[in-house]
């Protein structure tokens, strides 16, 4: 009878139009209002006074606990959330519908115990006559509540803002856990947070008013004595102003950084002995980078040797702390064969850099004088690599262009890769102990006949040792290119094999002596 009686109002104040008309208007206009928002329509008991409320227009984005939108229109509050009868916001809904006076709740508390849906929630309400009805618009705000205090929890956050007009402060859960203050007593006054600071900062505190008066947002770090202790604030704060400049608001948010700070003298105290080392190192790596490049020049592209086409690459570790002992050789002897050899210091650094160049220039020594067996001159090696306390690892070769024939030998290092017509093969031979090993070790000599166009390749271990994997994947990936490269022979074939250092271990040095057998002179045999 009352809703009957508030539908002929209704009509008296929007004639021509009947009730479903007036519900058509009303559920188009509320399904599009961006947020929750139902229109609710009272059904009167025998007393004329509301016993329920029928859902008439629901807004589209105003799923309920249930995830339920537009199949609420046409049902009874009481069958969707028998929880509300007889609670805070039934009541609520009949105060506005006697009085006509907009209502809200600010805090409503929704309990469910049915199962799959969160037990408690809590809402945002405001409820406001209209046509006969009530609108009602509710915001979700537990979820956004819950965030926000995990967000400060975790994070030593808190926010506050302070009303320059009237002097009010509002707090976050957050300031109150770093203030160690009781919410009961709400946000601390002005007057004792100035006290509280030490007086040695207060003249940060000073400087950040003047930042704000220039406009420009204020971070500062400040200690307060709170308690029996001291804490270390970050305080980020900015102002808000009226149209003619003047200041209304404060906002800042506040980090407890006290455990930053605490540890921070230790932490410099630990970057300067770094520092300290970082430098020494920097230096060494420095020098030892000179001494590699005076010891043994790069040839910027291929170069002719006696029946052979060469190419050197070299790539050093990314590290500025790991330069090592990688070298090579490879020159043509007084007899017309030709030297070759890659070898591996133990080690890095200064160090390592000044072992290679007393292996080098041994070598060449040496080989000046004419000792070029390959398994003479790595006893020789090894016998000063004993005296000098280092260790290492080396490949020996010599050519003979006449014969074709490759004579090599090794100390503990890889052996020699040969590719030919898209085959590559690890050439079979004694690996043998590493140089400074055993003063008596001993070092056998392996020849192999060679062919036009065939391509050689000594490596240091750089090139197919990483941490990341075995030796196996990384030689098969170098295998591959040497394969695909001798398939298609030609002059420039030794500048495809460059490309093979894309694999090398970036924490230790890669060097590689490329060699492709020169084919014989137009119209020789």
């Amino acid at each position: 009878m009352g809703r009957d009686r508030r539908w002929r109002g209704v009509g008296g104040r929007h004639r021509g139009l009947g009730r479903d008309a007036v519900t058509a208007v009303v559920r188009e206009v509320v399904s599009g209002l961006p947020a929750g928002c139902t229109w609710l329509l009272p059904e009167s008991g025998p007393d004329g006074r509301p016993r329920d409320y029928l859902v008439a227009a629901v807004s589209d984005r105003g799923e309920d606990l249930y995830g339920r939108g537009a199949e609420r229109t046409g049902q009874r509050l009481s069958e969707l959330y028998p929880g509300m009868v007889g609670g805070p916001l039934w009541a609520l809904y009949a105060t506005v519908l006697d009085t006509g006076t907009p209502g809200e709740l600010a805090d409503f508390q929704y309990t469910e115990r049915r199962s799959g849906v969160v037990e408690r929630s809590s809402f945002e309400v405001r409820v406001h006559p209209m046509l006969g009805g009530l609108l009602v618009w509710w915001q979700r705000v537990d979820e956004a509540r819950r965030r926000l205090d995990r967000t400060e929890l975790l994070g030593s956050l808190g926010w506050a803002e302070y009303d320059l007009l009237t002097g009010n402060s509002e707090w976050s859960p957050g300031m109150f856990r770093i203030f160690d203050r009781d919410p009961a007593l709400g946000p601390m006054p002005r007057a004792e947070q100035s006290a509280a600071i030490l007086p040695a900062d207060r003249g940060l505190s000073e400087t950040a008013w003047q930042t704000l008066d220039t406009g420009a947002a204020s971070d500062v770090t400040v200690r307060f004595r709170l308690g029996g202790s001291v804490k270390h604030l970050r305080i980020l704060s900015d102002v808000a102003r009226d149209a003619d400049g003047e200041p209304l608001k404060v906002y800042a948010v506040v980090q407890d950084v006290t455990a930053r700070e605490d540890s921070r003298s230790a932490i410099e105290r630990l970057s300067d002995q770094l520092r300290s080392r970082e430098m020494t190192a920097l230096a060494e790596h420095r020098l030892a980078g000179q001494l590699q490049h005076l010891i043994q020049p790069l040839p910027p592209g291929p170069f002719p040797l006696p029946g052979l086409e060469a190419m050197v690459s070299y790539l050093p570790a990314e590290s500025a702390m790991q330069v090592g002992g990688d070298w090579y050789h490879a020159d043509a002897l007084p007899d017309g064969s030709v030297a070759l050899a890659v070898g591996d210091v133990a080690g890095h650094g200064l160090d390592a850099a000044n072992g290679m160049a007393h292996l080098r220039f041994a070598l060449s020594a040496w080989l000046s004088i004419g000792i070029t067996d390959p398994g003479i001159l790595l006893a020789h090696l090894n016998r000063l690599s004993l005296q000098l306390a280092i260790t290492g690892t080396a490949v020996l070769a010599r050519y003979e262009p006449v014969s074709r024939t490759l004579s090599w030998a090794r100390a503990g290092h890889p052996a020699p890769l040969v590719a030919r017509a898209g085959v590559v093969e690890e050439l079979p031979g004694p690996r043998r102990l590493l140089l400074g090993a055993d003063a008596d070790a001993a070092y056998p000599v392996v020849d192999r006949g060679l062919l036009a166009e065939d391509l050689v390749l000594l490596y240091t271990d750089g090139l197919v040792e990483h941490r990341t994997g075995g030796v196996e994947p990384m030689l098969q990936r170098v295998r591959e290119v040497m394969a695909a490269a001798s398939a298609e022979p030609g002059p420039r074939t030794l500048g495809r094999l460059r490309t093979i250092l894309r694999y090398a271990n970036p924490d230790d040095d890669t060097c590689l002596l490329a060699l492709r057998v020169a084919p014989p002179p137009d119209g020789a045999g």
